[in-house]
C-alpha cells in the first residue's frame, strides 16, 4: 500500500514523533509512506515528497513539525478537496494518515466521503478531542504552563501580588484545570466555571483583607482581557496586580516523555488499523488501553469538564 501522513492545524509537541512512529511501521509492514508538506495546503499543491526510515531517525525528540503544518480555511469547498483527491491518485497514494486537532478531522471525513481511507491522529495541546482521555502536545504544554505558573508565583509572592496567567484551550477548560490544580492556584477560572467576575473581585478583596499576601488566577483564553481584569482587581481589591499571556510558548519545546509514547503508541497502532483494512476512524486513548472511532462519532462527542477535578479545585483552593 501506498500511505500519506500529514501534520495541519496548530503544530503540538510530539507531532513528529508521531510521524516517525507512522513511518517506521508503515516500512515495518512493507508499506510506501509519503509526506505531505503544510497540511492540506500542501496536498492541494502537490507538495508530496517519499519518506524513507533515515529521513525520521533523528525526529523524536524534536518539537514542532518536520512535515510544517497550514491552515486552509477554502478546504470545505468540494472542488479544492477534490484537487487534494487528484493529487492522491496521481501518487497513487490509497490512505492518508492525519495528525492535528478537529478541523484536521473534519478535512479528513471529507476526504473519505470521496474514496480516501483516512485515519486520524490527535495532535493538539487543547486536548479537546472528546474520543481520546488525551492528544498528543497536551502533556509537554502542561509543562511549559505549570513551569511559568511556578515562575510567575515566585515574583507574586516576592511582591505581594496577584498574577493573572492566561493558558491556551480554544474552548477545552484542561489547560487551565490542569496546570492551576498543579500549581495550586487560588483561583481558575474557565467557560464551566460558576465563579462570576463580580464573585471574583469580591473573594479577592477579602482575601486581601484577611492578610493574604498573594494570590494566583489561571484563566482560559478567550474569556476576558486578562490585562483589563487586572487592572480592575488592582482597583477593586488592593492587590498590586500583574496579567501575563503565555500564548505559543505554549506550543513550542520538546515533548514530555508522555507525549512521546503517546505518539509512538498512536502512530503504530493508525497502521494496525490499515493493516487490518480499518479506515475512516480517528484512534485515541481511553483508560490506557488504545481505540478507534469512526469520524462521525468523534466529532460529535463534546468534551466535559471533569466533576472531580472541579471539586479538588474547590478543596484545594
Amino acid at each position: 500500500m501506498r500511505i500519506g501522513v500529514l501534520t495541519s492545524g496548530g503544530d503540538a509537541p510530539g507531532m513528529n514523533a508521531a510521524i516517525r512512529a507512522v513511518v517506521r511501521a508503515a516500512l515495518d509492514s512493507n508499506h510506501e509512506i509519503f509526506g505531505i508538506e503544510e497540511g492540506y495546503k500542501g496536498l492541494v499543491e502537490g507538495k508530496i515528497i517519499p519518506f524513507n526510515r533515515s529521513m525520521v531517525s533523528t525526529i523524536l525528540n524534536s518539537g514542532g513539525t518536520i512535515l510544517r503544518t497550514a491552515r486552509l480555511p477554502e478546504f470545505t469547498k468540494y472542488e479544492v478537496r477534490k484537487v487534494a483527491y487528484e493529487n492522491l491518485k496521481k501518487y497513487n497514494i490509497q490512505a492518508l494518515i492525519t495528525i492535528g486537532g478537529d478541523g484536521t478531522f473534519r478535512g479528513a471525513k471529507a476526504l473519505s466521503e470521496l474514496g480516501v481511507k483516512c485515519i486520524g491522529i490527535p495532535g493538539t495541546i487543547d486536548n479537546d478531542i472528546a474520543s481520546s482521555d488525551y492528544t498528543i502536545g497536551f502533556s509537554t504544554a502542561l509543562n511549559t504552563a505549570c513551569e511559568a505558573i511556578d515562575k510567575l508565583r515566585d515574583t507574586s509572592s516576592s511582591h505581594q501580588r496577584c498574577s493573572v496567567i492566561e493558558v491556551m484551550g480554544r474552548n477545552c477548560p484542561d489547560l487551565a484545570l490542569y496546570s492551576g490544580i498543579c500549581c495550586g492556584a487560588e483561583y481558575i477560572i474557565t467557560k464551566d466555571t460558576k465563579t462570576s467576575k463580580e464573585e471574583l473581585l469580591e473573594s479577592l478583596k477579602a482575601n486581601r483583607l484577611q492578610g493574604r499576601r498573594h494570590a494566583i488566577v489561571v484563566v482560559s483564553e478567550n474569556l476576558y482581557d486578562v490585562h483589563k481584569l487586572a487592572k480592575e482587581i488592582e482597583q477593586f481589591s488592593g492587590y498590586e496586580c500583574r496579567a501575563t499571556v503565555l500564548g505559543y510558548v505554549q506550543r513550542g519545546g520538546c515533548p514530555t516523555p508522555e507525549d512521546r509514547l503517546l505518539a509512538c503508541r498512536l502512530g503504530a497502532y493508525a497502521i494496525d488499523l490499515l493493516n487490518q483494512d480499518v479506515a475512516n476512524v480517528c484512534v485515541g486513548i481511553k483508560n490506557n488501553k488504545l481505540i478507534h472511532t469512526e469520524f462521525a462519532l468523534a466529532l460529535d462527542k463534546v468534551r466535559k469538564e471533569s466533576k472531580e477535578l472541579m471539586g479538588l479545585v474547590n478543596k484545594l483552593a
